[in-house]
């Protein structure tokens, strides 16, 4: 854990203790700002992997929002418990209770653009103030409300400015190492960057979280938009580029993102770099857990080996997987892959009529008759037949009605994810 989360850890469990305990006096004691401290204490230790942490953050927010409401006007003369109203608004709190304290501040101890602009936010109407909240950014750079502020601004212009939203993302995380307002941030930069195909800076912050956020809750976004990432920008993103962010993983998880790629590169037609993840995902087997997952790698790996590989290997591969081993999902996708190599496999009917003319003589043989034939044309008398083209054409439109099928049934079981 960071020096930053560690800062206030002892005084803050000493706190969290008051809390649970009860203790009227101590509970007397507890300014809104010490309270703030031991909210930001568990909800860092959230972003950090302890998720135990998750009731503990529900309870003190619950405590924080009746202390708030209880508290004498005269307390919100002290700016620290002004700014740990601000931050338990932005933290998860509940709104309205930012709007029933700044409704009784007569003193003005609550700067009226945040509150403003924190309304608006709150009700989906960020856009309204961007411009005023851009200019208070720097203004409350160094304050204990800055870090906040940059990731609502950074929100707030998600879809408007990217450019702008990535530097807001940036001065949070600076701003605030170690803290769940780092995590979000990271993860949110790394959700533009893939969504705006910035590659070089998708796969910076990829490493940086998974250096410093591996455990988080949210991680499973992380791995989401990383596999996306890596998936949608095939070749621009390198097997080197890869194992430098997932090395960094035990190897359970690296093999889980893995699996995630070769799935996802199958579906989307690379065949190498499905083979290439479902490769990396079986070399990890041994060192994971037994969770029935390890059948995964080879079925990704032989179902992309289809269209250009030992087709008739690669279907025995997956035939010989358990029913039982395979999700739904998984099991729809070996049908549509058995499919698929059936229609590769199969040789079209064609009549004999369409590869002999006349008595013996093969079309090959009158086309190097014919001194006038044109090259890959048929001479007259060795038009084509009318029952062969049938033929063909039934061949044509079967295979593309069982792809069709495969299509909808992709559809239907959800496998674009």
């Amino acid at each position: 854990m960071t020096r930053h989360s560690q800062r206030f850890r002892f005084p803050s469990c000493l706190l969290i203790g008051a809390l649970l305990c009860g203790n009227a006096a101590a509970e007397d004691e507890l300014a809104p700002y010490k309270v703030v401290r031991s909210l930001q204490f568990v909800q860092d230790s959230v972003a950090q992997g302890d998720h135990s942490a998750g009731e503990m953050q529900r309870f003190i927010l619950e405590t924080m929002d009746e202390r708030l409401r209880a508290a004498p006007v005269s307390v919100f003369d002290d700016p620290r418990n002004v700014d740990a109203a601000l931050v338990y608004a932005m933290s998860g709190g509940n709104p309205a209770t930012l709007e029933y304290l700044v409704a009784r501040d007569i003193e003005g101890n609550f700067d009226s653009r945040v509150i403003d602009a924190l309304r608006k936010y709150f009700d989906g109407q960020g856009a309204l103030v961007a411009r005023s909240l851009i200019d208070m950014v720097p203004e409350y750079r160094d304050t204990r409300i800055g870090a906040y502020l940059a990731l609502v601004a950074g929100n707030i212009l998600l879809g408007s400015n990217v450019n702008e939203a990535l530097s807001f993302f940036d001065q949070a995380r600076l701003t605030a190492p170690g803290t769940i307002i780092e995590e979000a941030a990271l993860r949110r930069s790394l959700a533009i960057s893939v969504e705006s195909n910035l590659v070089p800076r998708a796969l910076a912050m990829a490493n940086r979280y998974v250096r410093r956020f591996l455990h988080s809750p949210y991680a499973s976004q992380f791995a989401d938009l990383f596999v996306q990432l890596v998936v949608a920008n095939d070749g621009a993103v390198t097997h080197d580029d890869i194992a430098a962010t997932l090395e960094m993983m035990d190897a359970a998880r690296a093999r889980e993102i893995y699996l995630r790629i070769a799935r996802r590169a199958t579906l989307a037609g690379r065949s190498d770099l499905a083979r290439h993840a479902a490769a990396e995902a079986e070399a990890r087997a041994s060192a994971a857990p037994d969770d029935g997952r390890e059948v995964l790698g080879s079925l990704y790996g032989n179902v992309a080996a289809i269209p250009s590989g030992d087709v008739a290997s690669a279907v025995k591969a997956i035939d010989d997987i358990p029913d039982d081993q395979l999700s739904e999902r998984d099991r729809a996708l070996r049908d549509a892959a058995r499919a698929v190599a059936e229609q590769i496999m199969q040789t079209p009917a064609v009549p004999a009529s369409h590869t002999q003319v006349g008595q013996g003589n093969t079309v090959d043989e009158q086309v190097k008759d014919d001194p006038v034939a044109a090259p890959g044309q048929t001479p007259a008398g060795g038009a084509s037949d009318p029952q062969a083209d049938d033929a063909y054409q039934s061949f044509v439109e079967r295979g593309r009605s069982q792809l069709d099928a495969i299509d909808a049934l992709l559809k239907q079981k959800g496998m674009s994810r």
